[in-house]
């Protein structure tokens, strides 16, 4: 044999050997099936939705009456007393002319009310000064309720437009107080009241939940409001409100629903960013798989179980889904090897490991993968 054949023949031994140790390292990769098992615990299923604190109870107050700001009483973060006086007008024109009123009034009594004539005389003077009355009322500013002021949109020597109608309020809170209203006065915006109020011991929050979610939402559900500034701090709340009318943003479906504060932390102020979460469903002591194990395609929910070294599809019922773990009804048992479906980057979903007691658990002894059938 020539040294150049002597060379082909070890050049081609070399690359048999390359080719088989590659064969064996790919196969033993296939053989080596990433899995998860089957557990038992507790399954928790729940909807969230972001949104900023704002009270349950606010006016934005005006006056009833138009002219130029005397007395200013309070300043923005004061609290109040319901039927405390706020600010008040210069009342001097509206007095003239309730004293006018008065005496009009007061003739017409005299002259009594025999005739036609002198009972319709009656009744103009007495709804002249009573409106005269009125005026000088509205020329004061009251607290409708007990709570804090968070804006104050006016100045002494200013001028008030005032309003007669009543307004500028959300949640509860509509009895007591001076002509509440939405108009313009002083310097405040066409939007703002001259003050406006808000009772902080009585929060909400006003989250926009997609139409799948809102679905599982009903009055009365408890909830947990967790916020941005706030690491650690936890508030408790209760559904109170399901708009029946969407908005629609993006082309996505939401419906506003409202979480009013059973308990409020000192911390928490008007305005945070939070985060309200609503337990929708919950299972104890079932069989457990994570939700990433679980595939559904025409209208049948399987999973993928592994069992002595063969793969094989296998039709489940499930039960509560939550974000981690989905409850196993039916199909698959505890202990069950379960491979998860292959992501877009070529791995599975998950390791070898086993998701019990409502959480994900470490791995197994020995990896928990079983050798064999690959896909």
């Amino acid at each position: 044999m020539t040294n150049g054949a002597l060379a082909v023949l070890l050049l081609g031994g070399a690359a048999f050997a390359y080719a088989q140790l590659g064969t064996g390292d790919e196969a033993a990769g296939a053989s080596a099936v990433r899995t998860v098992t089957a557990g038992r615990g507790t399954v928790v299923a729940s909807v969230s939705a972001t949104g900023a604190v704002e009270s349950a109870k606010s006016r934005a107050l005006s006056f009833g009456t138009s002219g130029t700001v005397e007395k200013i009483y309070v300043k923005a973060g004061d609290k109040v007393d319901k039927g405390e006086i706020l600010a008040r007008l210069d009342d001097d024109a509206a007095q003239e002319s309730l004293s006018a009123a008065k005496a009009s009034y007061d003739s017409a009594v005299a002259d009594g009310t025999d005739t036609a004539q002198l009972y319709a005389a009656y009744i103009k003077a007495r709804n002249t000064y009573r409106d005269a009355q009125r005026t000088v009322a509205a020329t004061v500013l009251k607290a409708p309720f007990s709570g804090t002021v968070t804006a104050v949109n006016g100045s002494v020597g200013g001028t008030s437009s005032g309003s007669a109608s009543g307004g500028g309020s959300s949640g509860t809170g509509q009895s007591g107080g001076q002509a509440q209203s939405t108009a313009s006065s002083g310097s405040g915006s066409a939007s703002s009241g001259f003050v406006e109020l808000a009772d902080t011991g009585k929060l909400q929050l006003v989250g926009t939940f997609t139409e799948s979610d809102v679905g599982k939402l009903k009055k009365g559900q408890s909830a947990t409001i967790t916020f941005d500034a706030l690491p650690g701090v936890t508030a408790t709340g209760e559904v109170t409100q399901i708009e029946p009318v969407a908005s629609t943003s993006n082309n996505v479906v939401q419906y506003p629903v409202t979480v009013t504060f059973t308990e409020v932390p000192d911390e928490v102020r008007l305005g945070q960013t939070a985060t309200v979460e609503v337990v929708t469903g919950r299972a104890e002591n079932v069989v457990t798989v994570p939700s990433t194990a679980i595939s559904t395609s025409g209208g049948q929910t399987t999973v993928t179980v592994l069992k002595d070294g063969r793969q094989s599809r296998t039709p489940v019922e499930v039960g509560v889904q939550g974000t981690t773990l989905t409850e196993i009804r039916s199909g698959v048992s505890e202990g069950d090897q379960i491979v998860p479906p292959v992501s877009s980057s070529g791995t599975t979903q998950g390791g070898n490991q086993r998701f019990g007691g409502g959480f994900p658990g470490g791995g197994m002894p020995g990896g928990g993968g079983v050798p064999g059938g690959g896909r």
